[in-house]
């Protein structure tokens, strides 16, 4: 098949839509597809255009196996909702523009985030007089109703027409949790058409290297403050108002009488700074601060840390999402405290992997990380090793999304499961 997949974000960006789509796309290959990706140039999350690239109307290049379009977007940093929408729309037309000088493909995927993005597998779609497929990352515009970015009722209804628009038009959806799948059938998409590939990890990626010592970790990562006998529990991952993270601020001043344990923020947001003034303002000097780092020195990070704190703010829509996050933390061997209600912590439990807290609760996120570092035994860590390598092996999952590629495109009545739900079977072998 020749696919053709509109997404916003791609490596050298390393949130969580870029890797998704990357290592999907880079499986996708290696079975022998031809695969084109639109994305723009990348800027996550600073909204400024990484060294080495520029922000051209069109540029074309291969990332293994990958072709590559680069199209020109508005990209300004995350500084409010009428800044961030004209990116959005602008990445739109520069995707609907870009597919007529791209060949005929047999397919077009469209992702969220963003909400426009997905829109544009509509409009590619009728260009390319080929199947949509839709995947659903993220909830829009609930997701950005609920930290607040909007809130006035009239953009609030006409955000929420297009959304069960793209529904209802999508030849697939493909959404990453059950509670997304039930969501979407509600905003009025056929159920039959709608499959659920959960998000995963490059087992190979985050294989440990025994021969890696912590302290020459810490040099390479410029951590000055770390000592061989500390305990480190860090949130990696975007610095954003979806994830509340003054509760580890909260939590650290609770223990900042151990001397032994510290606390690390690593990456990236629009949150960051003030984050950062807090810490300075209160001497919380229990707390390490990294710049986001690339993908590739992930697994090394990983190698430093203790435990892996995975936090979003309390909120009932945030209880229908999974933080990818967790995936690499149980790759690495790592327990989790997990401050997030609904379908994720179901995973925690199940895994027994980790320890569940109630979201922006301080105390209670202190206690686990005491808890943890109390209680030396690794089952945790092992038990989440075991459990993402047998259900959330991006490569399986990649081949599973492929299965459901290749019945659209064959236009074959026979229905997909409905869901790669967990437990579940091996994908065949494509």
């Amino acid at each position: 098949m020749k696919i053709l997949f509109l997404s916003h974000y791609f490596p050298p960006e390393v949130n969580a839509p870029a890797t998704r789509t990357f290592e999907h796309c880079r499986q996708w290959v290696r079975q022998g597809h031809q695969v084109t990706v639109i994305a723009a140039a990348p800027n996550h999350p600073r909204g400024r255009v990484f060294p080495g690239y520029k922000n051209s109307l069109y540029s074309e290049e291969f990332h293994e196996g990958i072709r590559l379009i680069r199209v020109w977007t508005y990209i300004t940093p995350n500084e409010g909702f009428v800044k961030r929408t004209l990116g959005y729309v602008s990445f739109m037309l520069s995707c609907i523009i870009a597919s007529l000088f791209v060949g005929k493909h047999n397919l077009v995927i469209s992702t969220t985030p963003q909400f426009f993005n997905g829109l544009a597998g509509y409009f590619v779609s009728h260009l390319q007089r080929c199947k949509w497929v839709l995947e659903v990352r993220d909830l829009w515009p609930e997701s950005i109703v609920a930290v607040g970015a909007i809130s006035n009722p009239k953009i609030i209804r006409f955000l929420e027409s297009i959304e069960s628009f793209c529904y209802r038009k999508a030849d697939q959806i493909i959404a990453v949790t059950k509670s997304f799948k039930k969501h979407i059938a509600e905003r009025g998409a056929c159920p039959e058409k709608i499959d659920v590939i959960y998000n995963g990890v490059d087992l190979k990626l985050f294989e440990q290297d025994a021969l890696c010592h912590k302290s020459s970790i810490a040099k390479e990562l410029a951590i000055d403050s770390y000592a061989p006998n500390h305990f480190i529990a860090a949130y990696v991952g975007t610095h954003g108002m979806a994830h509340k993270l003054d509760t580890i601020l909260e939590a650290a001043e609770i223990l900042r009488n151990h001397p032994n344990i510290r606390f690390l923020m690593a990456g990236d947001g629009s949150e960051r700074q003030r984050l950062q003034a807090i810490k300075m303002e209160r001497q919380l000097d229990n707390i390490i601060m990294l710049d986001q780092l690339p993908k590739h020195q992930m697994p090394k990070l990983w190698q430093l840390v203790d435990a892996s704190l995975v936090l979003l703010k309390r909120c009932d829509l945030f209880k229908t999402v999974i933080p990818s996050k967790i995936f690499e933390s149980m790759a690495m061997s790592k327990p989790i405290v997990l401050g997030v209600e609904g379908e994720v912590a179901e995973i925690i439990e199940q895994s027994r992997s980790g320890i569940c807290i109630e979201p922006e609760n301080a105390v209670q996120l202190a206690k686990a990380v005491l808890d943890l570092h109390d209680n030396t035994n690794p089952e945790f860590g092992q038990n989440g090793l075991e459990f993402v390598t047998r259900e959330f092996d991006r490569q399986e999952l990649a081949l599973q999304f492929l299965c459901i590629l290749e019945r659209v495109n064959s236009n074959s009545g026979t229905p997909f499961s409905g869901t790669s739900t967990f437990p579940s079977t091996k994908a065949r072998s494509i």
